[in-house]
């Protein structure tokens, strides 16, 4: 399990501590589960196998150097404190309580690397605190604020090298977590609303766009009076105000639902939030295109998705669902590429082949602001 370990159990005031001094690795099918503190001041990053964190006490991994497991599997009533970035290669497995970080700072954070996924997050469940994803394209954040999961998805138009993101249940006039304030009557234009209930913090330095969720907490009826006119809006660094990020995609209504942003850098902007504005959106027209057959077998016949004329309009996004509405497959500046494999983790493992069966897409193009609809169905 172990190779060229040097470490101790160390009494400390409140509970022991596991201390690694050296090169620790666990091997294949290993499995550890940890039911005190991991203090990590050593080589602690190649590791294949489980690594658990166990217990009614609030657990805490803290140390020199950042550990990287291949699957985390979180049971910690009380919450799995990080004082230090903690990567996962493969799976997180939230059971019960949160994995907790300061959010007066980005420093530690829960990093999702390559392919790696989660599943059982929810309201008792996910992150309070902040999220990375290294190497990824697609990326939806599991953040929350303890009491509510509040998901924002990315998704770029090429791979982050690293991407973080909290969640904050907080004004964003006088937010009690961060040091700056956002005011909420210094924006873009006069008619556009901010909201002053939530924000969420993200870094990335890829073209992008990004999935906002609101509940009844939200408020969303304030900001607009249909759902439709429920938009992404950002503080911009460059001119210190709130502007708009726009409306590509929605759903849901004023009680629940998701709104897409158009395109736009995540590291220009200080804070996201949710805005809305009965002037300033146009509505998108909705066409109807053809429906296809595809049979991704490497035949070279309908192996791929070809929208005729996709590179005329590059800036579009592509999002593709099953039957159930669960989104399989979404890409920015869709150019023919999609041969029935799904990026998505969390539905089905990603880069794996889709089941036979129907399938609805929108592709969405922001110049024109029309949106195309239809059918496909897949075969082996």
């Amino acid at each position: 399990m172990a190779c060229l370990a040097f470490f101790s159990v160390s009494i400390g005031k409140a509970q022991d501590a596991f201390h690694n001094f050296g090169n620790l690795q666990f091997h294949n099918t290993g499995s550890v589960g940890f039911h005190i503190d991991l203090i990590n001041d050593g080589s602690f990053d190649d590791n294949q196998g489980l690594a658990g964190f166990y217990g009614p006490n609030r657990l805490t991994v803290s140390g020199s150097s950042s550990p990287v497991f291949e699957d985390i599997e979180i049971v910690a009533e009380n919450g799995l404190l990080l004082e230090t970035w903690v990567g996962v290669s493969n799976n997180a497995n939230f059971i019960l309580g949160d994995v907790l970080t300061s959010k007066t700072s980005a420093a530690n954070y829960l990093n999702f690397i390559y392919d790696s996924f989660f599943n059982g997050t929810g309201d008792l469940s996910h992150i309070n605190g902040y999220a990375g994803a290294t190497n990824k394209e697609i990326i939806t954040f599991p953040v929350g604020d303890g009491e509510r999961l509040r998901y924002l998805t990315l998704t770029s138009d090429a791979t982050n090298s690293l991407a973080k993101c909290a969640y904050f249940f907080e004004d964003p006039n006088n937010p009690t977590s961060l040091g700056q304030q956002f005011d909420t009557s210094v924006k873009e234009f006069d008619d556009l609303q901010i909201s002053g209930q939530e924000f969420w913090r993200l870094e990335g330095s890829q073209p992008s766009v990004v999935t906002l969720t609101w509940d009844t907490n939200s408020s969303a009826g304030s900001l607009a009076e249909i759902s439709e006119n429920l938009i992404v809006v950002g503080w911009s660094k460059a001119e210190s105000r709130w502007e708009q990020l726009g409306n590509s995609s929605f759903s849901g209504n004023l009680q629940a639902g998701s709104v897409m942003s158009e395109t736009f850098v995540p590291d220009d902007y200080e804070i996201l939030t949710l805005g809305g504005t009965d002037g300033l959106l146009e509505p998108f027209t909705v066409l109807e295109l053809d429906n296809y057959f595809l049979t991704p077998n490497g035949d070279g016949v309908n192996d791929f998705l070809l929208i005729d004329g996709i590179e005329n309009a590059p800036n579009n996004t592509l999002n593709i669902y099953n039957r159930y509405g669960v989104l399989v497959y979404s890409k920015l500046n869709y150019s023919n590429e999609f041969n029935g494999k799904s990026n998505r983790n969390g539905v089905i493992k990603k880069d794996a082949s889709l089941s036979s069966g129907v399938y609805f897409y929108i592709l969405t193009v922001s110049d024109t602001r029309e949106k195309f609809q239809g059918y496909m169905y897949i075969s082996d």
